[in-house]
């Protein structure tokens, strides 16, 4: 069966904030200038909000711009940021509250939401469509289309009704060709296209390796008596002594705490598992005062980049742009990175539509470089760069001071110097050897648990019958080299059990259970021997995340 073809200006890869802005943006000009513009958004998950996972406190800087009138259009933003405490855990029972002068400024969220970015991009597809963006939820975007001359010349959906075996099922439809004159890349962290493209264009030779986290998060509903709406806890310390990141939890509307741990992928041990750090973190009693009395009723676990300015690759190329997590625009110092996704899509929009009037359209949008550059995004980008490679250099307290002091005394630029983390983030584990082995203890059913019950509360369903899509470029590394070498961490990094390493009449076997893959992409950043690359499933896998 040959492939179906449709033909449009912009084709934005990815529903998140980055790309319905982009989306939305496009159009307002369009109407403003009375032109017609064909615009669609491809999304892999089921609907749009689906694979959404953000923690997360919203800085509305970006969507005031798009929609002023926000309010009245029933945005769902509910609940105001009313307090902010940040807490160093010494140890698993005890924590000191840090005055707000010890705390880097960029942490304070005065005039700031806590919200679900599901139910947010869920509203701005609405905004998008009523503008005449075609939002088609459940498509993978599988492949690039490259033109003749090299350039991107769209991207193709994945094949639907494929077996594991690789033959065609009764009701097999490949996919479609989505051609454009630009296509927008906005598929958040470590992207799968996005990835290729950055290898393919050589995006980030002049740029630090790229940086990222898993971020976890459940959704509580608590006692009434407890609920705090508005409140805002952040911390830093116990449980992660053996990696650097922090702890949050948001009081939401509807008597529900957003409850989540950020696990820098840098970490050195092979044992360490971020998901138990994750289950401990409960039992603190900072934590677990809110949380005891209630149930927990969802879960999901994403990665997070976080690189920041100093790992930003050239975001354009042939055809097209990279925007939002995608590229990594994400402001760790304000451990936020919504409003710069959106700000990133907005400029993308207004590059892109500037040059589409022209008689000749320039291949590559070298103006966006440019626009960036003259835009807050910028400024604010540039002003936290030191962030994340303090405290990479220099450890939780450390960089903690060093941060307090450039962002609080000198506006982000301590006598101008600019620190750099040039390693890579998978090249850092030790071997078991090295390592010392981490006891976790077994979780107890109320505050913490196993991963297959928390992969349930994810609502995560694959195709069972479709090609694995988490590819090992050599089946024999994981036995033969990761497991002698690291102990397979595989079994320990991945936040849902996909990986585990099984006994096979007496010989240990790898194996690799794809139905439960929440699309973290964890395992495409950590293994430590690059081996394991993620692609789409077929559309509409993967979690069905309803208020994340």
């Amino acid at each position: 069966m040959e492939r179906e073809s449709m033909e449009f200006d912009v084709v934005i890869v990815g529903a998140g904030p980055s790309g319905l802005a982009t989306a939305c943006r496009l159009m307002q000009m369009a109407s403003e200038a009375e032109q017609e513009l064909m615009v669609c958004v491809v999304e892999k998950g089921s609907e749009v909000g689906a694979h959404i996972l953000s923690g997360a406190v919203f800085e509305p800087r970006a969507l005031n711009e798009l929609f002023p009138d926000w309010k009245d259009r029933g945005a769902p933003l509910h609940t105001p940021v009313t307090s902010d405490e940040i807490y160093l855990f010494n140890d698993a029972s005890s924590a000191r509250k840090m005055p707000g002068w010890m705390t880097p400024k960029t942490m304070h969220n005065d005039g700031n939401y806590i919200v679900s970015m599901g139910n947010v991009c869920r509203w701005l597809a609405e905004q998008a469509e009523q503008l005449g963006v075609e939002v088609f939820p459940g498509f993978s975007a599988a492949d690039i289309i490259y033109n003749e001359d090299g350039s991107v010349g769209g991207v193709i959906t994945g094949d639907m009704g494929i077996g594991e075996n690789g033959e065609h099922k009764d009701g097999y439809m490949p996919g479609m060709e989505l051609r454009a004159k630009y296509t927008v890349f906005a598929e958040g962290a470590r992207g799968h296209l996005g990835k290729e493209l950055i290898n393919h264009f050589a995006l980030d030779k002049d740029s630090s390796p790229q940086h990222y986290a898993i971020g976890f998060k459940e959704i509580w509903d608590i006692d009434p008596a407890k609920h705090q709406p508005g409140l805002v806890i952040h911390s830093a310390g116990w449980p992660l002594n053996d990696a650097t990141g922090g702890s949050y939890l948001y009081h939401a509307e509807d008597n529900q705490v957003f409850v989540g741990l950020i696990v820098d992928l840098n970490y050195a041990n092979p044992y360490l598992s971020p998901f138990d750090e994750f289950q401990q973190l409960k039992h603190h009693p900072k934590i677990k005062q809110y949380l005891e009395g209630g149930k927990r009723v969802a879960y999901g676990a994403r990665a997070i980049t976080k690189g920041g300015f100093n790992s930003l690759p050239k975001m354009t190329f042939p055809g097209g742009l990279l925007v939002g997590c995608n590229a990594g625009t994400l402001n760790f110092a304000k451990i936020k990175g919504n409003h710069t996704a959106m700000k990133s899509g907005m400029i993308a929009a207004e590059t892109i539509f500037a040059e589409l009037k022209q008689s000749s359209p320039a291949a590559e949008l070298t103006q966006y470089t440019e626009n960036v550059k003259s835009s807050w995004l910028y400024d604010e980008l540039y002003k936290s760069r030191n962030f994340g490679p303090a405290i990479h250099k220099y450890g939780t307290m450390g960089g903690g001071a060093f941060n307090m002091i450039e962002q609080n005394y000198f506006s982000g630029s301590l006598f101008g110097m600019t620190l750099k983390d040039d390693s890579k983030d998978y090249a850092q584990l030790k071997t078991k050897d090295s390592a010392s082995v981490i006891d976790y203890p077994k979780p107890d059913g109320v505050f913490s648990f196993d991963k297959l019950s928390s992969v349930y509360l994810s609502n995560t369903n694959h195709e069972e019958d479709q090609p694995c899509h988490l590819q090992l470029k050599d089946p024999t590394i994981p036995i033969e080299v990761n497991l002698p070498k690291y102990a397979e961490p595989a079994q320990r990094y991945c936040p849902a059990g996909v990986y585990e390493v099984v006994e096979d009449e007496g010989a240990p076997r790898f194996q690799i259970n794809a139905q439960n893959c929440i699309h973290c992409k964890t395992c495409d950043i950590k293994d430590p021997s690059q081996n394991i690359r993620w692609v789409t499933p077929e559309g509409t896998g993967g979690p069905n995340y309803p208020n994340m």
